[in-house]
């Protein structure tokens, strides 16, 4: 496999760099804002070590992405698994995941890291990411996070 370009998103949270961590790497945390916009997730398994792994379940929920699904061939559900490749408390987390959900394309492995840095008004995120295979699925993946971290922002807003 070629190496993929890396892509990163940065946001700065009012918030605690304890906060923004514990929303990155509990049961509940994860599953009040992960996913895109019109999904919701379900944790299954969640073990925060190199090597361990977090096992979720996506769902679509909304109509509009349910219909979305259904057109594109793909379920309204997923199971998904995430293997966490470092663990450092609370400044940075790293893990690999396999992008196994694209119809028609053999399954590969997507590197994803995120960084925490103290500010003087919260905590400044580095998300960085490999691209997807092709430019219109890296479209979608960074469509996709970008409305993970308004649904994250929102989280940190509503605990203020």
């Amino acid at each position: 496999m070629t190496e993929r370009p890396k892509l990163t998103l940065e946001r700065t949270f009012k918030a605690s760099i304890d906060e923004v961590w514990e929303l990155w790497t509990t049961g509940d945390g994860i599953e009040s804002w992960w996913g895109p916009e019109g999904f919701s997730v379900a944790v299954r398994e969640l073990d925060l070590r190199p090597g361990g792994d977090l096992l979720y379940t996506m769902s679509a929920v909304a109509p509009e992405q349910m219909e979305y699904m259904v057109k594109a061939g793909m379920p309204l559900s997923t199971d998904h698994r995430l293997t966490f490749t470092e663990v450092a408390p609370p400044r940075r987390l790293a893990y690999r995941d396999m992008a196994d959900f694209i119809p028609d394309v053999e399954p590969y492995e997507v590197e994803t890291v995120i960084e925490l840095f103290e500010v003087e008004d919260g905590v400044r995120m580095v998300l960085t990411f490999d691209a997807m295979h092709d430019d219109r699925w890296t479209k979608l993946a960074v469509m996709g996070r970008e409305s993970e971290l308004v649904r994250l922002a929102a989280i940190l807003e509503a605990r203020q």
